[in-house]
This record gives C-alpha cells, structure tokens and sequence, in this order.
C-alpha cells in the first residue's frame, strides 16, 4: 500500500518520507527513488528528527500492535497533527483511537464491501460510491433492466429522471460515456444525481435476480468473511472456499477444500453461480483462479482482488469482470483524507475530483471549454455560493470563485491538471 500512495503523493506534488526501521530496507527503498528516514518506530527521537510536529498527517500501517505504539509515541510529541493508521482486528480500533489515531481503517472490511456489491443476485439497486454535498455518485448494474441493448441517449435518464450517466464499466473496462455507448447485460453504470433522483431511478428500475444460487468466494479470511456478510446484507447466498481449517467461522456457509480441485468448486455450486469472487491475497493465486473459473463458466461473472496495484491489468486479461486493487484502495482512503475529500476513488482508476474553477474557463460555458475533449474528465456539478448544480446542462457557464466537481480516469485526472494545473486554486 505504501507503493501505491507514494505514487499518489507524487502525482499531487505532496512532499513525503518514508520511516524504516533497518538499513536493508531503506537501502532498497532508496534504490527505487523514494524518500526514506532511518530510525526505530518505537523511539519518540525518531519522530522529532522527522519534524512530526509539521506534518500534513501521519499514516503508519504496520500492524495492529505496532500501529499503536507508533500513534502512541507521536500523539506525545505533536497533539493536533492528524493520525491515520490501518487495522486488521476489529478488537483495535477502539485502542487505536485511544493511542492517539483520528481515522482507522479497516481495509478488509472496505474491500469485503466493494467486492460484494459489484456480484450479481439479490436486489438491482444502486450502491452509494461517495458524494460531495448534495451530489451522489452511484454504481449500479443494468442485467435484467430495460436498458440493457440501449445507448446512453437512448435510456432517455437525464431527461426522464434527471440522473446522469457519468460512465460505464464493462468487463473491467471503463468507458466515458459517450451518447452512443451501448449498454449489455455486462454494464456497470456509474449514476451522478441528487438523492431524490437517486431514490427515483431505484424505484423505476429495481429489478430482482431469479438465479438464487449461492455466491461462491474464494478465500475464507479478512477479506472473504466481510464479503460473505455484505452479500448477506444484500439478502444473497453464498459459500466460501477454504483451505485451512482455523479461518473457518462459520461451517454452514463454508467448504473445506482447495479451489484449484474441480470437485471442491462443484460442491461450492460453481456450476450454477451467478458469480464467483476470488479474495486470497496471494496475486499469482488469483490469477491462476480467475482464468480456471473463467474456463470453467464462460458465462459467469469473476470479480478478483489483487493485493498490489501493478498486477491490475494481468488479472483483467486472466478474465475477470472486475479487479480490485487492496494497495489502491488503501492509498486513496488515506489521499482523501489527506486532500480533505477533493478527490475521491469512485472505482478502481477512476476518481472524483473537485478543483476551483480554473481562470481561463471563467465565464465559457461547460460546451465552449470542451474540457472532456480536452482533458477526458466530465463536469458533473458546480458548486457556488453554497449552491450546487448537480448535471449542468451545457450552455452552464463557470463562475467566478466556484468549484467544479470532475469525474475522469486517473490518465484524465493527470491531463486535467497538465492542462489547467497553473491556472487553479487547487
């Protein structure tokens, strides 16, 4: 995770140090081009060298045990600095608090949730991906609704329900959307609305999954277990794999056996899910499972996590419909908090993002600044004087000392702030 929110830092020209405990590692850290420190995470001089105490915010993601000494030992020497730390057991995060920490976060438990709303079954509703005020970013899938064979002009959702289409994933794909996009029973549609549009759009298109088959989930940790109960939540059946006996929780929702044994998956019901979610945090492994299940069901829907950012795109190609990266998601929960919510990861390489409005675009319309062909970021609300216009029509004009809330690709993102990164106030 570290790697990944290096990254971040650097695209947003955040300055950093990494502290390491031994010289092996800070020597290869360095090696890579990141700024490191050397000293012992329990000594309160470490943090003093570091100049704690004019820190922006302070991540520290070790483990649980040593997560707290770390909050502990800074709370001491700099009281108001803000302290991020992640946890594994949730018996933590009230010490955590108490050591000193202002946000844990469970990432097990976040990508359990991610994971689980993007599997077929249960209820079509919209899922709540963030929101900016009064704007809401949803994702929805369109399997079993009337939008399905339609283009993006043709759904008629603007102009019938006042949702906008802000983009679509397909197979682990995301398109801009563009008017003749045309939505299949693989759509993922991402929905920028208010809540009452939101609410309207659910009770027009709520649809229900007829397959009642259980969800299978690969992977009976952190991660599989908080699956299994977001899917529950959701009123869907499901049965995890796993090998080893002392990670079993619940016995009636969970096989003893080895995913790559054909008749272990059978007995998990692979042959008739509607979906198969594959959580270990081994990346080869999963790789490996992503394209058996997808040999095994053509049709099936396999949704992957990967455990570090740079394997994205090979499980993508192993087969699956949706691929999660633990490292990123980490890393943009911490930037958002960091950025105090102007940027926001609404999906796996898409991110939300609010900006003042640049100088040069003063006045233009959101049609004369073609910021989408410019840049590939679509406007999706203006924010002025405590006032927001939630899916600007395009004859909208940009005011003076407003903000505009972006939605685009991290390469989108990039372009955006190469194009207008001199001429903001972000």
């Amino acid at each position: 995770m570290t790697e990944a929110l290096i990254k971040k830092l650097n695209r947003h020209k955040y300055t950093y140090v990494v502290i390491v405990p031994t010289m092996a590692e800070g020597l290869e850290l360095y090696q890579q081009g990141i700024n490191i420190m050397l000293g012992d995470l329990g000594d309160p001089n470490t943090y003093l060298k570091a100049r704690v105490s004019q820190a922006a915010l302070v991540a520290t993601t070790e483990s649980d045990v040593l997560n707290t000494n770390v909050a502990f030992t800074m709370r001491g020497l700099a009281k108001e600095v803000p302290i991020i730390a992640t946890c594994n057991a949730e018996a933590s995060i009230d010490i955590l608090k108490l050591a000193g920490c202002n946000h844990v976060l469970q990432l097990g438990e976040k990508m359990g949730l991610f994971l689980s709303r993007r599997a077929n079954g249960g209820e079509s509703n919209t899922h709540l991906v963030g929101r900016f005020g009064e704007l809401i970013i949803a994702e929805t899938m369109v399997a079993g609704t009337p939008l399905v064979g339609k283009t993006i002009k043709e759904t008629r959702l603007r102009k019938d329900i006042g949702v906008n289409i802000v983009g679509v994933w397909e197979r682990g794909k995301f398109k801009a959307a563009d008017r003749d996009v045309l939505l299949t029973q693989y759509s993922v549609i991402l929905l920028a609305g208010s809540a009452r549009q939101i609410d309207q759009y659910n009770k027009t298109y709520q649809v229900f999954c007829e397959n009642t088959a259980p969800v299978v989930i690969i992977g009976g940790g952190r991660v599989g277990r908080a699956t299994g109960k977001f899917l529950e939540s959701r009123k869907i059946d499901y049965r995890i794999i796993e090998k080893d006996p002392s990670r079993i929780k619940r016995y009636a929702k969970t096989i003893l056996g080895d995913a790559v044994d054909l008749e272990v998956l059978k007995e998990a019901g692979i042959d008739d899910s509607p979906c198969v979610i594959i959580t270990t945090h081994d990346d080869d492994v999963n790789v490996y499972l992503t394209i058996y299940c997808r040999s095994l069901r053509p049709g099936i829907q396999v949704i992957t996590r990967t455990t570090l950012e740079r394997n994205l795109a090979a499980i993508h190609r192993a087969g699956a419909d949706f691929v999660l990266s633990y490292a990123s998601m980490g890393a943009n929960a911490i930037l958002n908090l960091l950025r105090r919510n102007d940027i926001l990861m609404v999906a796996e390489g898409l991110d939300l993002i609010r900006v003042k409005v640049p100088k040069s675009l003063v006045g233009k319309t959101i049609k004369e600044s073609a910021i989408r062909k410019h840049t590939g970021c679509t406007v999706i609300a203006i924010h002025c004087q405590k006032e927001m216009k939630i899916n600007p029509e395009p004859k909208s004009e940009f005011p003076e000392d407003a903000e505009i809330i972006l939605i685009g690709t991290v390469e989108a993102e990039n372009e955006f702030f190469k194009v207008y990164g001199e001429d903001n106030g972000s």
